[in-house]
């Protein structure tokens, strides 16, 4: 990649667009798995130029979608305490968990900061030593290598009042659950590349297929999606099932 103007060419997008519209015979449902290909997909209105055929589906790569109720009780009970500084990206103040968030917590005196690293957090358990600072480690495999990161600093300087409370999940048994449930209507998946970028691609083989679905790894830029789109509609019109990378998103 040169310039961010080529993945958001106009000319290229309107022929993937013309392709897509060429080759699509029957309905299809694809799956986008990331928030950040939703995000824009929806921004640049992708999902309302594709033909009527082809209908996306927001996925769940959101660990805030994904994070389980009891995980959140734990959260707000951790951050309750007296001696306890709670650290968490922004994104999960406002989750509910069965009576409260995090942010009526704060309201009722928890220490609780946004950070946006658990270095930050790590950060402050250097400078509170009297306070226990916990980070919520929240995501999928793209966040996860930060807090390892921050486990082997914080044992590296032997740190004693640094925790976690890992809420890490990952992706293939989201999706896994999704094609298992009896209601499931996905036909395709669109993975993130920058999931793939920290555990490749192969752990997407035996789901393509066990299942029979293409996945096909995009970026996150209009014409990445869109080249996606395009891989996942002529492998279900061929009726293939593997898992391809999108030339433009590597």
């Amino acid at each position: 990649m040169k310039y961010l103007d080529e993945f958001r060419n106009p000319a290229v997008a309107r022929s993937l667009l013309a392709e897509i519209k060429a080759v699509t015979t029957r309905p299809w449902v694809i799956m986008e798995i990331c928030g950040g290909q939703t995000h824009s997909l929806i921004k640049n209105g992708i999902d309302q130029l594709l033909p009527k055929e082809i209908e996306l589906v927001h996925g769940p790569g959101c660990p805030v979608c994904v994070t389980p109720l009891e995980l959140i009780d734990k959260a707000l009970a951790i951050a309750a305490l007296k001696d306890v500084i709670f650290t968490s990206f922004g994104d999960m103040l406002r989750v509910p968990g069965s009576k409260k968030d995090l942010f009526l917590v704060k309201s009722e005196g928890g220490d609780i900061r946004i950070v946006y690293s658990p270095l930050d957090a790590l950060t402050l358990a250097r400078n509170n030593p009297t306070k226990k600072v916990v980070f919520f480690a929240v995501g999928f495999e793209t966040t996860t290598p930060n807090t390892a990161m921050a486990v082997w600093q914080a044992s590296r300087e032997g740190l004693t009042n640094f925790f976690l409370l890992v809420a890490h999940v990952l992706v293939p048994p989201a999706m896994m659950a999704l094609l298992d449930s009896p209601e499931n209507r996905v036909q395709a998946y669109l993975a993130a590349g920058h999931v793939c970028t920290v555990t490749g691609w192969r752990q997407y083989e035996p789901i393509a297929e066990k299942y029979k679905v293409p996945i096909v790894v995009t970026g996150f830029e209009p014409t990445d999606l869109l080249e996606g789109i395009l891989m996942a509609v002529r492998q279900l019109e061929n009726g293939e099932a593997r898992v391809e990378t999108n030339t433009l998103a590597w």
